[in-house]
């Protein structure tokens, strides 16, 4: 996303250069090496990550319930071989929510996690069941292990989720994903009338370098594509285009 918006400004500077408006030109030029700069070279993405991820920082201290629900949302799988397995950023999220559960069995509420993601890649398995057989090679009871293997994105992940989490009951929920995709995960959950406890499996960092980084690139991608999807709930909720919110008194 961010290579393409510079690859605009490359554009449109070589087409007011070749049509004699060289002022525009060179001012276009000088701003996209200076946006190249700033997102390569890491204050951009840092600036990004830091509002998305900084209400999550700090690990919640979790009241446990009698009757416990750790929505795991699904961070797509890859096909090697013959075999799905997670994707890459799957692996912190699966690993918080298995010590999550320990931690409320140990509380001695009844605890599920329930695994919501479906087959969005075309893999040929929901990351819901992938996910679900790591969780028990993890130590979690397959029966503690609740899928929800339909979704194909966050909106999805939500709204299905909320029928699986009436018909379990819970009391208290927690829902664990990626610090970056937390703040858009909570406003639909909410739309969606639920009102889970955040809880952030990784967190990620720009790297600040005198030279530009793909990596810092990607990141920014990443925070974009975030900002551009809570930009989009508000859009659509202003012009009527979202189901109705639900109260949380009502989910």
């Amino acid at each position: 996303m961010s290579l393409t918006i510079l690859c605009v400004l490359v554009i449109v500077a070589t087409v007011c250069a070749a049509r004699g408006r060289r002022r525009a030109a060179r001012g276009l030029a000088v701003f996209t090496g200076v946006l190249v700069m700033a997102i390569g070279c890491g204050p951009v993405p840092a600036w990004l990550l830091d509002s998305l991820e900084k209400p999550f920082e700090n690990e919640p201290h979790i009241q446990w319930g009698a009757r416990n629900a750790i929505v795991l949302l699904g961070a797509g799988t890859f096909r090697v071989g013959d075999a799905v397995e997670p994707g890459l950023f799957s692996y912190p999220r699966m690993v918080e929510a298995a010590q999550l559960y320990q931690a409320c069995r140990k509380a001695d509420g009844d605890c599920k996690i329930l695994v919501s993601g479906g087959d969005a890649r075309h893999h040929g398995e929901p990351e819901a069941t992938v996910y679900g057989r790591e969780l028990v090679a993890l130590g979690v009871d397959q029966a503690d292990v609740l899928m929800e293997p339909k979704s194909m994105n966050t909106w999805q992940n939500a709204q299905f989720s909320r029928t699986v989490l009436a018909q379990y009951a819970a009391d208290r929920t927690v829902l664990v994903s990626s610090a970056i995709h937390l703040r858009r995960s909570l406003l639909y959950f909410t739309h969606f009338g639920m009102a889970p406890v955040p809880v952030r499996a990784d967190d990620l960092q720009a790297a600040a370098s005198p030279l530009p980084m793909a990596y810092n690139f990607a990141l920014t991608d990443f925070a974009l594509h975030e900002w551009i999807g809570i930009a989009r709930y508000h859009v659509y909720n202003a012009l009527g285009w979202n189901p109705a919110r639900i109260n949380p008194g009502d989910a």
